[in-house]
């Protein structure tokens, strides 16, 4: 059995790790609970609007966003101020959408974390505050109110000639920001039987679960396929066996996977990848052109005139110092690394090299372009 073995290469360069196997020290084998999701417990997502008020003139501007308005009115008529037909230049106001998750279980008076994102054209939500806004699941139903001051990560500082900004100033986050009013109901404790969901559905990995479970528990596991582990408590309680095995350590097995990410240049091969006897050779075009202008001057007492003089360098490489490398059977991912970094490649090259190589079957992992 070998330990976990893989390469990572970036725009910044390439970077391979490669652990070798293991047949003196066997590496840590995750948990049950690190590699499957428990029916039934799950967060709840939560979503709501509000306004956030005492921003420093870096709110909405009313005139421009007729939402933000049209809810300060709103609110102002709710609490008996009517301004119904009065034109508001305030920018110390912005609309907001109120974000959250509920924890499994959450109980009702629970606090949770919230999220605010600014809805119009405010510039940042520094100093604000939220409103007491309700938060609701996709039923309709009111799950969390959420108010309070809001934290913005990012700043931003600028002068007459220059500005620096770092984060986003539109976004902030309320620690604790809102309480649960309503309980998402499931009885866990009367379920006869439980079905643990795969993160990452492998037949092999499925097994080895249920293989698991059965010698801490025996007859407690089934598979049912390759995403699903069903566990029956035979009389027991569903609780008190997943609390016996989520601890358990299980040999985790997936196939063969190279993860490509065009957009930055990275490239992730998990550890089972392979390569079939094959020849690569890499080579590209490169042009490069220099500009180096030089100023004429005209002599002294002369009617000339000071010009610029164009020069112009053009040099073009054509990759033809580039050579064959030769990959045998079998090639383990160290290998793999050890002989395209040997060639020089770049990340880009990289990509499009096990893309060809892909295409051509001498490859035996999957491709995913992210």
């Amino acid at each position: 059995m070998s330990g976990p073995l893989f390469a990572l290469t970036t725009g910044l360069g390439a970077l391979a790790l490669a652990l070798a196997p293991t047949a003196a020290v066997a590496g840590p084998q995750p948990r049950i609970k690190d590699i499957v999701d428990v029916e039934n417990v799950r967060p709840n997502q939560l979503v709501g609007y509000g306004l956030v008020v005492g921003l420093q003139g870096t709110g909405d501007r009313i005139r421009n966003i007729p939402f933000t308005e049209e809810t300060l009115q709103a609110m102002l008529e709710r609490m008996g101020v009517n301004i119904r037909g009065t034109q508001m230049l305030t920018q110390n106001v912005a609309a907001v959408t109120v974000t959250a998750t509920m924890p499994p279980y959450a109980r009702a008076g629970s606090s949770i974390d919230v999220q605010v994102s600014a809805l119009g054209d405010s510039t940042s939500l520094q100093g604000g505050i939220l409103l007491v806004s309700s938060l609701r699941a996709l039923d309709g139903e009111i799950y969390a109110v959420a108010q309070g001051p809001v934290a913005v990560s990012g700043f931003k500082a600028q002068g007459a000639a220059a500005k620096l900004s770092r984060g986003v100033m539109t976004t902030a986050r309320i620690a604790g920001g809102a309480i649960v009013e309503r309980e998402v109901p499931y009885d866990l404790r009367s379920a006869q039987t439980l079905k643990l969901a795969l993160k990452n559905p492998d037949f092999t990995t499925a097994r080895q679960i249920a293989a698991t479970i059965n010698r801490e528990a025996p007859g407690a596991a089934q598979v049912l396929d390759p995403g699903t582990v069903e566990l029956n408590p035979a009389g027991g309680s569903v609780i008190d066996l997943i609390t016996r095995v989520e601890n358990l350590p299980v040999q985790v097995d997936q196939v063969a996977r190279i993860v490509i990410n065009e957009a930055a240049g990275t490239v992730v091969m998990g550890a089972d990848v392979r390569v079939s006897p094959v020849a690569i050779a890499q080579g590209g075009l490169t042009i490069s052109v220099t500009e180096t202008p030089i100023v004429s001057q005209p002599a002294p007492f002369s009617n000339g005139e000071t010009t610029v003089v164009p020069r112009t360098r053009v040099e073009a490489d054509d990759g033809s110092g580039a050579h064959l490398a030769v990959l045998n059977g079998g090639t383990s991912l160290q290998t793999l690394v050890a002989g395209l970094n040997a060639l020089g490649v770049s990340p880009r090259d990289l990509i499009t090299i096990l893309q060809a190589l892909r295409t051509a079957g001498a490859l035996q992992a999957e491709i995913a372009v992210q």
